[in-house]
C-alpha cells in the first residue's frame, strides 16, 4: 500500500486531550503536516472555508453543533473532496456501517492505540475505506437506511443546510435571515428537497430528517 504524504489534517473534537494526544501521534507519523484542530463543527467548517481544502478530517460525531450524523453528512455534501474519518467512542457496527453509508472513509474507535490509529489513518491516505476488522461492510445494512443516504445524497449543500435547519424548527423567514438569502429562495430549496426526498410536507421531511439522529443519544453519551 503506497500511503500519500499529508499536507493537512484537521482533528476536530471537543476534547482538547483527546486532540493533543491524537495530534501528537500523527506528528510523529507525518512531520511535515500541517495538523489543525477544532473543536466544534462550526470551526471546521471555517477551517474547510475560502476555497481551502484539507487531505483528511478526523470527526468526533459527538461535538458542539453536530446533531447524530448531521455533521458528517453537511461536511460531506460542502466538501466531497475532502476524507472524512468518523473517530468515535461508539464501537456499535450498525453506527460504524452508517457512517461509512453516510459517505465516511473510515472509522476508527478511540479505544484503538496508537499504532493501530497511525495505520488506519495511513490506509486512508492510501485510498481504502477503514474499520475494524470485526466489522463487515459486506452486510447489507437495513433498507430504511440505504434508501435514506441515497435520498440525501441528491441534496445540494445549500439544500441540506436548509434541512437541518427544518429540523431545528426555524421558520422561512428564519432560515432566510441565518443563510442571508430571501424567503422566495428558501421556500424554493423546500420545494426542491420535498421533490427529491419523495415526501408531500415540510413534516413528513423533518420526520425523515429526524431518521439521521436516531442515534444522537447513544453516541453522546457513548462519547462523554
Amino acid at each position: 500500500m503506497q500511503t500519500s504524504e499529508p499536507e493537512r489534517i484537521i482533528i476536530a473534537d471537543d476534547h482538547p486531550l483527546f486532540r493533543d494526544a491524537l495530534r501528537g501521534a500523527l506528528s510523529a507519523q507525518f512531520p511535515a503536516a500541517d495538523i489543525t484542530e477544532a473543536g466544534a463543527i462550526d470551526a471546521v467548517e471555517a477551517l474547510l472555508g475560502d476555497g481551502v481544502s484539507a487531505d483528511l478530517l478526523l470527526l468526533d460525531l459527538a461535538m458542539p453543533g453536530v446533531k447524530g450524523f448531521s455533521g458528517l453528512l453537511s461536511i460531506r455534501a460542502q466538501h466531497p473532496s475532502v476524507p472524512v474519518v468518523v473517530v468515535s467512542a461508539n464501537e456499535e457496527p450498525a453506527i460504524i456501517r452508517r457512517c461509512i453509508d453516510f459517505g465516511a472513509a473510515g472509522f476508527i474507535p478511540k479505544s484503538l492505540d496508537v499504532s493501530e490509529m497511525r495505520d488506519a489513518v495511513a490506509a486512508v491516505l492510501g485510498g481504502e475505506i477503514w474499520v475494524p476488522q470485526e466489522v463487515d461492510l459486506d452486510v447489507e445494512g437495513e433498507d430504511e437506511q440505504v434508501e435514506l443516504a441515497a435520498r440525501l445524497a441528491t441534496l445540494t449543500p445549500q439544500q441540506l443546510r436548509v434541512l437541518m435547519m427544518l429540523s431545528a424548527g426555524l421558520l422561512n423567514k428564519q432560515i432566510a435571515y441565518e443563510l442571508s438569502v430571501s424567503e422566495a429562495t428558501v421556500k424554493a430549496h423546500v420545494s426542491a428537497i420535498l421533490q427529491k426526498l419523495g415526501v408531500d410536507s415540510r413534516l413528513q421531511a423533518v420526520i425523515l430528517a429526524s431518521k439521521i439522529d436516531q442515534t444522537e443519544i447513544a453516541v453522546q453519551q457513548t462519547d462523554e
